[in-house]
């Protein structure tokens, strides 16, 4: 075989592999990324509620509103609450054992200086950490 032939084929090696590069990038992407459909900017997922109710509480805390941040943070954790005891329910009628989500702890990091001090300002490098947290355990349990 004459060089050139190879260099040719060395090139479409190259440039078919650059593609299924590329198009596994973009499947992977898209795997990853759940989108929900949204109603009134809450997502309609079984995590959405909780996620909506914990950007609230965090905003209300970046803009100073310690009494509302702590209000949202107890609604929060008593909504979750309920559903705990309805999953448990569920899982005791259906016979089955099925773990609870574990983002309880998660919560309750978040939660804990929004409600524990509602007059004072917690840490916010500390309130921010344990937020971003528990937002990446809800995605996950989505």
């Amino acid at each position: 075989m004459s060089p050139f032939f190879s260099g040719i084929r060395l090139v479409v090696l190259v440039g078919s592999l650059a593609l299924l590069s590329c198009a596994l990038l973009k499947f992977e992407t898209v795997a990853q990324e759940k989108r929900f459909p949204q109603t009134a900017g809450v997502d309609d997922s079984k995590m959405g509620a909780y996620r909506a109710l914990a950007q609230l509480a965090f905003a209300a805390s970046q803009k100073g509103d310690n009494v509302m941040a702590a209000k949202l943070g107890r609604i929060l954790e008593r909504t979750w609450d309920k559903a705990e005891g309805l999953w448990r329910r569920d899982c005791a009628v259906k016979n089955k054992s099925a773990a609870l989500p574990r983002d309880r702890q998660s919560m309750d990091r978040f939660i804990g200086p929004l409600v524990a001090h509602p007059a004072a300002n917690p840490d916010a490098a500390a309130l921010k950490a344990a937020y971003n947290s528990y937002i990446e355990k809800l995605k996950l349990a989505d």
